[in-house]
């Protein structure tokens, strides 16, 4: 299916690159009539093919505009968040009036060193008070039961409780971010975004579109993009103990210009993204004495099973001298491949053998990917 698939999209872009129509019963060099003929033109009724014009930028932008409805993680309500203890955590405990019952800080003793440590059996002990559960209890409930059992001796007891040692909680933030390491869940709420931000936000090697987001046995794909750039606040998290955030590497981010260019190969896409102005800019630029300035060409695979096409391909007509604005509006993304044509379009098997390889490489990112994701899942 894959080979198919291949042959199918090769064979779509150099009918389009032509302009022609097909035929029955033409014949084009490099490439048999009959059958084969027949197969390519069942073939296109499975390709979308656009224009690149202000029309189309305009649908572009309006769909990248686009939020998603609101789901049950937007807003993230953090009004009513409570930290609670786990063992290993440590508070101070101090009560009004009554210095007996308070450590004094010492000069070289940290306050964590002299506190209340919550101990293996959950439990912390206070004078008065001993064995009070705490693991899994908020401070405030801390505060009620030991308040409860201090007014046995003491009347009206002023107590006042702080967690100075967060021992129990952590998640995990890997990958490309500046300072990745242990960070401790806190009283203060985590988000997905703010662990980021601790962590010295993304590296320049980052993949700015997406993390990866795992809680227990699930993984998400978390869409950074959709957040910063179009508002989607549904893509943030509160974190909980446990919780790994994974930024990955920009590697596979990438689109590859082919064709008549000066240097065919690939060209990454950074953080702000890239368009096919900065794409053929990259690539030294179109070959002035043969290239064909109509026929720049933007192929993106698309799945064949689900949407029922196999590709989009996207004409720009260089020679127009609106050309390089719409250039410069076109958003390419990770893995198309731009095809600029020589002039005159005559050499089948040339072409052939440039695109079969690219889109073959596709295959292989995918493979890639999906190997990458299993690692990470």
């Amino acid at each position: 299916m894959a080979l198919s698939c291949k042959t199918l999209v090769a064979s779509f872009t150099l009918l389009t690159m032509t302009g022609c129509t097909i035929i029955p019963g033409s014949h084009f060099e490099g490439i048999e009539s009959g059958e084969k003929t027949r197969n390519l033109e069942q073939d296109l009724e499975k390709v979308n093919i656009q224009i690149i014009d202000s029309s189309l930028i305009y649908q572009q932008k309006q769909a990248s505009k686009k939020i998603k409805p609101p789901s049950n993680l937007d807003g993230i309500d953090t009004h009513d968040y409570e930290y609670k203890l786990g063992v290993g955590d440590v508070l101070t405990i101090g009560v009004w009036d009554h210095p007996e019952l308070t450590i004094p800080a010492a000069v070289q003793r940290t306050a964590e060193f002299d506190g209340f440590r919550v101990q293996a059996d959950g439990t912390i002990t206070y004078a008065y008070a001993p064995n009070i559960p705490a693991a899994g209890k908020t401070v405030g409930q801390i505060h009620k039961e030991l308040v409860k059992r201090l007014s046995r001796v003491i009347e009206d007891p002023q107590v006042d409780i702080k967690v100075v040692g967060f021992r129990s909680q952590k998640t995990y933030i890997t990958g490309e971010v500046t300072k990745p390491g242990v960070y401790p869940v806190t009283e203060i709420p985590l988000t997905l975004i703010d662990a980021l931000n601790q962590a010295g936000g993304l590296t320049e090697a980052a993949d700015w579109r997406t993390v990866t987001f795992t809680r227990g046995e699930k993984t998400e794909v978390i869409k950074l993009d959709d957040f910063y750039a179009h508002g989607d606040i549904s893509q943030n998290r509160l974190l909980q103990h446990g919780d790994i955030v994974h930024v990955n590497r920009n590697d596979l981010q990438s689109v590859f210009v082919l064709g008549d260019v000066k240097e065919a190969g690939s060209v990454d896409i950074n953080r702000y993204g890239l368009n096919l102005a900065e794409a053929l800019s990259e690539s030294g630029g179109l070959n002035e004495n043969t290239a064909n300035a109509n026929g720049i060409f933007v192929l993106r695979k698309r799945d064949l099973e689900k949407d029922g096409i196999i590709a989009d391909v996207y004409q720009l007509h260089a020679k127009n001298i609106a050309a390089l604005v719409l250039a410069e509006q076109f958003e390419l993304q990770p893995h198309d491949i731009v095809y600029v044509t020589s002039a005159p379009l005559a050499r089948w098997n040339r072409v052939i053998s440039l695109l079969l390889p690219s889109v073959a490489a596709i295959e292989q990112i995918d493979d890639s990917v999906a190997v990458l994701e299993k690692r990470y899942n």
